[in-house]
């Protein structure tokens, strides 16, 4: 059988835009139709005959390939939706994504000025529940009758830009060192950071192959991180030496589907019974004795089966309560003592996805879920009415699709368990720049109490933890680190003086070659860092140091 040859020779392809190049291109038709002979018309359509009998004689069929606008929200034609600048343009099919509600648009939803809007403020009610009283009478000796004011850290102190080869996913500081910490990112790595000494970098890369999604200090030594990943295993690591053991493998065959493949979420320590608790993405609960280092008994279904379990938490002032959120729109209150399938406490329903839920961190009596229905509810009393939030704020956090989700965390060290961190999605036009704030607000009131932003920072802030002994605020931003504190506690000479900015990253693209990383749609938000009005990119870091930009040792 003779070889068959390639055809040389391309299907003719036609290119339709949108109405408005149809609109133009017609008239100038038009316009060559009243200046040109009627001979040239003619002759112009006997080509256009021509060339389509031709083709079909070739048998090349002609492709026509339409360009019209799309929404990225409803899928339709005829109108866009998105950022245009700092400004957020909502799909006219859908209610207004800030509130969810219909009638307006998110560039006037009175949420988006004021947070407290709709909120109704924690009332000053008198304790009638014997148990609730019980509790408060235990707790309220160490908790102070005056609310002291808010200390924001506001002022970037010093940064590590592109520490990380992928996007941040978790942060925790030290437990006794108060300038260690620990970040996890996507590809399963966990960076070290001495932020006193901001040159230095320690990342170990062995230690998990996907996700590394949450992390707890062991209560027994504070030099041994607990972490759990995506790739099903849990980690325990000597941060010294970055040698690691496996505590559990729940993917000992490897690769065998989606369907099977079981990623690690949830995590946390419960301190009295020395156990680690991990959740997965089936809805399961596992237990790991952390002396013996291996799982005990089976594994518990506490969440809709083929859910996600993404956050667990132990009631600081009882550990034996367990708080655990997924994505079945609910988060859920246990007893330890007896956990098992369909044993829950309480349930609290929620309109979407759970992100997060949390106990309050000194008395544990008040709950504050994050949910992707742009949500933040709170819930006074865990021995009060649990049937609805005491209180609902409304903030931008509807998007994880190529970020890590947004959390809102406590402010560890505010005696009055008001104040709250998180990042915003939807930006705002801060003196001609779009930029993404961080914001604090107090849950009692539901008033943004600061927003903390820096014109150099221009990527979205997904990941923030505040510091549980100083007035320190460590935020992941795509690849980089930042650490933020106090301006007014320090003069302008002062913080000049204190502001360390290292660049690291630059090595892993070599000859000329893109790595999977600039591909991934993932890590699309990893932009330029202005340092003093100047754009500094990775491929040109290598050499360039300005005064407060400085290479890291290799």
């Amino acid at each position: 059988m003779a070889p068959q040859k390639r055809r040389t020779a391309f299907p003719k392809v036609l290119i339709e835009s949108d109405t408005d190049s149809e609109q133009s291109s017609s008239e100038e038709e038009e316009e060559e139709q009243e200046v040109d002979p009627p001979s040239e018309e003619e002759n112009e359509n006997k080509d256009k005959i021509e060339d389509s009998n031709d083709a079909k004689k070739k048998g090349k069929a002609t492709i026509t390939i339409s360009l019209k606008k799309v929404c990225k929200v409803c899928k339709k034609a005829g109108h866009e939706a998105g950022f245009k600048g700092a400004t957020y343009i909502d799909c006219p099919m859908k209610p207004c994504f800030l509130c969810k509600m219909p009638g307006h648009t998110t560039m006037t939803c009175p949420h988006r000025v004021t947070t407290e809007h709709g909120v109704i403020p924690a009332p000053h009610k008198n304790i009638q529940n014997p148990v609730e009283f019980i509790f408060e009478r235990q707790l309220r000796p160490g908790i102070t009758s005056i609310k002291p004011p808010y200390v924001i850290p506001d002022q970037v102190n010093c940064a590590a830009i592109r520490y990380h080869s992928r996007r941040v996913t978790c942060l925790e500081f030290h437990p006794t060192n108060n300038h260690i910490l620990l970040s996890g990112d996507k590809k399963g790595q966990l960076g070290v950071w001495d932020f006193a000494k901001v040159h230095e970098k320690t990342v170990y890369g062995n230690i998990h192959s996907c996700i590394l999604n949450n992390m707890r200090f062991s209560p027994a030594n504070d030099g041994t991180i607990y972490a759990a990943s995506s790739d099903g295993t849990i980690s325990c690591t000597d941060l010294e030496t970055g040698i690691s053991s496996s505590l559990i493998n729940l993917n000992p065959d490897g690769w065998q589907g989606p369907a099977s493949w079981r990623m690690l979420y949830g995590m946390d320590i419960n301190s009295e019974k020395s156990v680690v608790l991990v959740a997965d993405n089936f809805g399961f609960l596992y237990l790991v004795d952390a002396r013996s280092n291996s799982q005990t008994g089976k594994a518990i279904m506490i969440h809709k089966k083929g859910s996600k379990v993404v956050g667990l938490h132990c009631n600081p002032f009882q550990p034996d309560l367990l708080l655990s959120c997924g994505n079945d729109h609910f988060a859920r209150l246990w007893d330890m003592r007896r956990l098992e399938a369909g044993s829950s406490l309480c349930n609290l329903e929620h309109r979407r996805v759970v992100n997060s839920a949390y106990f309050s961190p000194l008395s544990g009596c008040k709950i504050l879920t994050t949910s992707q229905d742009n949500r933040l509810r709170i819930w006074d009393s865990i021995f009060g009415n649990l049937d609805s939030p005491s209180r609902e704020i409304v903030h931008s956090h509807d998007f994880n699709r190529h970020l890590t989700p947004f959390r809102a965390e406590w402010d560890p060290k505010d005696p009055s368990e008001s104040l709250a961190v998180i990042g915003r999605y939807i930006s705002e036009n801060y003196n001609g720049t779009a930029l993404h704030p961080i914001d604090f607000i107090d849950i009692n009131t539901g008033q943004l109490v600061a927003e903390v932003m820096d014109p150099n920072i221009t990527t979205i802030t997904p990941v923030n933890k505040l510091h549980p002994r100083d007035d320190v605020l460590a935020s992941g931003s795509s690849r980089s680190l930042f650490i933020w504190r106090p301006k007014e506690k320090y003069d302008d000479a002062e913080r000049l003086d204190m502001r360390k900015i290292v660049v690291f990253g630059g090595d892993e693209k070599k000859h000329g070659k893109k790595s999977r990383d600039e591909y991934d749609d993932d890590d699309s938000d990893d932009e330029k860092f202005n340092f003093k009005g100047k754009n500094v990119k990775a491929k040109k870091s290598k050499k360039e140091t300005t005064p407060y930009c400085r290479k890291a040792k290799r």
